[in-house]
């Protein structure tokens, strides 16, 4: 009879614990990468992202597109997610890095970024072509076409460290 109540138990303390433990990750904002991401060893990646067209994206819509949420759920990483998952990310920024690689908040780390696997357990994504198309695509009323290959060389900002 106590073996049942211990093993009851200890699955109690196993569905609280890790009730407990589920993350939400949060967006940060590009000015946090940008404090590893700006460096000439990563690649200046930050300076990249802010002299192309994601970075701009705000600047790109007209004053009343700017706040059609529409428009907004592409033009603005901050404005096209859940209120409760901005952490200091603004609208204003445009399409922020984490757009494309997740919400930072449990990567940000150095110690973390270090390891590609831990990074992607934390909420890091490798974008590929679906996640460009999220939109990238025909729902854009401004859409005129989309070759993978031809813009993704455009923004590529690699990090020759990572070799």
């Amino acid at each position: 009879m106590n073996y049942k109540r211990l093993v009851f138990l200890l699955g109690m303390v196993i569905i609280f614990s890790t009730t407990g433990m589920a993350q939400t990750y949060k967006y940060i904002g590009a000015t946090k990468c940008k404090m590893c991401h700006n460096k000439p060893a990563k690649g200046e990646q930050y300076n990249k992202w802010a002299a192309g067209p994601h970075a701009k994206a705000m600047e790109s819509l007209s004053a009343e597109e700017a706040k059609d949420p529409k428009c907004l759920k592409c033009h603005s990483t901050a404005a096209s997610v859940d209120k409760s998952l901005v952490a200091s990310i603004k609208v204003e920024e445009g399409v922020s890095c984490e757009s494309c690689h997740g919400p930072g908040s449990a990567y940000k780390s150095a110690s973390i970024m270090k390891n590609q696997q831990l990074s992607l357990s934390k909420g890091m994504i490798m974008p590929d072509e679906a996640v460009c198309k999220t939109c990238h695509n025909e729902e854009s009323q401004h859409y005129k076409g989309f070759n993978y290959a031809e813009y993704v060389a455009k923004i590529a900002h690699p990090d020759p460290s990572a070799k």
